[in-house]
C-alpha cells in the first residue's frame, strides 16, 4: 500500500462531432452539458481538481464565463486520451498522480465512480482502472456496447464489440458492460500516447486494447452505478427527465 496519490478530473470537450455538432455546448435545463459533468465531478471527494480540456475557442469562452477552470489544447488530436494528455501535462501533473479521463457527454455522471475508479491506486502496482457493469445478454449482442472479461483479479483479459464470453451452454454466460472512463497514473497515460495503435485496438476500433497489447494491466472496477451517455441529440430528452427539470431551469444538484 501507497499513501494516496493526488487526483485530477479532466473532461476532454471537441466542438467537432459526425453526430452531435457542438455537443459540450448543448443546452440541458439552461446550462451547457460540459457544465454538468464539471459539477458532478467537483463532489467528488477525492478529486483535487477538475479541468476542462478544448481546442475550441467557443467552448473555452463558455467554461470562462461559467468559472469552469479550461485549458486550450491542440485541434489535432486523434482521440480524447491525447487531448487528456497534452492538458495533464499543460498542468504540470506529477509522475505518480493519478488523471481521470471524465467523458465530457455524461452530464448524469456518478461521483461514487470516481471515487471507485481512485481507490485501487492505494496499492502501488496499479497503473490503469476503467469501470464496467453489468449488462443483461439483449445489450451485449450491440456493437456499440463494448464489452469486457477479466480474472480474478479484477484484471482486464480483453475487451470487444463482440458479444464475449461466448456460451456454449445457454443460461452460464454473465456479460459486463463497459463504460468509457479511465484512470491514469500520469506516467502510464505518458507511455500510452507515446505508443502507436495496436493491430487489434485497430480491427476492434477500441484504444483500450493498446495497453493490453504492451502488456500494461487495466484493472477493473465493477460498479452498480447507471452511465447515461449522450451520443444523439434525440438523447438530451432522457437527461432532462432524469434531472426532473425542464430545459431554461437551472438544475438541482443537492
Amino acid at each position: 500500500m501507497e499513501d494516496k496519490p493526488n487526483c485530477y478530473g479532466i473532461i476532454p470537450a471537441r466542438y467537432a462531432s459526425t453526430r452531435f455538432p457542438g455537443k459540450p455546448l448543448a443546452d440541458i435545463c439552461g446550462k451547457p452539458m460540459f457544465w454538468h459533468v464539471y459539477h458532478r465531478a467537483k463532489q467528488c471527494e477525492d478529486i483535487s481538481e477538475v479541468y476542462l480540456a478544448t481546442d475550441d475557442e467557443r467552448i473555452a469562452e463558455a467554461a470562462k464565463h461559467l468559472e469552469v477552470p479550461v485549458t486550450i489544447t491542440r485541434s489535432d488530436h486523434a482521440s480524447g486520451t491525447d487531448r487528456v494528455f497534452e492538458a495533464a501535462r499543460r498542468l504540470n501533473i506529477h509522475s505518480n498522480d493519478v488523471v481521470i479521463n471524465i467523458q465530457g457527454d455524461e452530464p448524469v455522471l456518478s461521483p461514487m465512480i470516481l471515487t471507485e475508479l481512485i481507490r485501487p491506486f492505494a496499492n502501488a502496482e496499479v497503473c490503469v482502472t476503467t469501470p464496467v457493469r453489468p449488462i443483461d445478454p439483449e445489450s451485449a449482442q450491440s456493437p456499440d456496447r463494448v464489452k469486457v472479461v477479466f480474472s480474478s483479479e479484477n484484471e482486464a483479459l480483453y475487451f470487444s464489440r463482440a458479444r464475449i464470453p461466448y456460451a456454449r451452454q445457454a443460461g452460464k454466460e454473465k456479460f459486463y458492460g463497459h463504460i468509457g472512463m479511465y484512470a491514469f497514473r500520469m506516467s502510464v497515460l505518458a507511455k500510452f500516447v507515446s505508443l502507436p495503435p495496436g493491430r487489434i485496438e485497430t480491427i476492434e476500433k477500441l484504444e483500450q486494447l493498446r495497453l493490453l497489447e504492451n502488456s500494461i494491466p487495466i484493472h477493473i472496477v465493477v460498479t452498480d452505478h447507471e452511465s447515461l451517455s449522450v451520443d444523439r441529440p434525440e438523447d438530451l430528452e432522457t437527461v432532462v427527465r432524469y434531472l426532473g427539470c425542464s430545459q431554461n431551469q437551472k438544475p438541482n444538484h443537492t
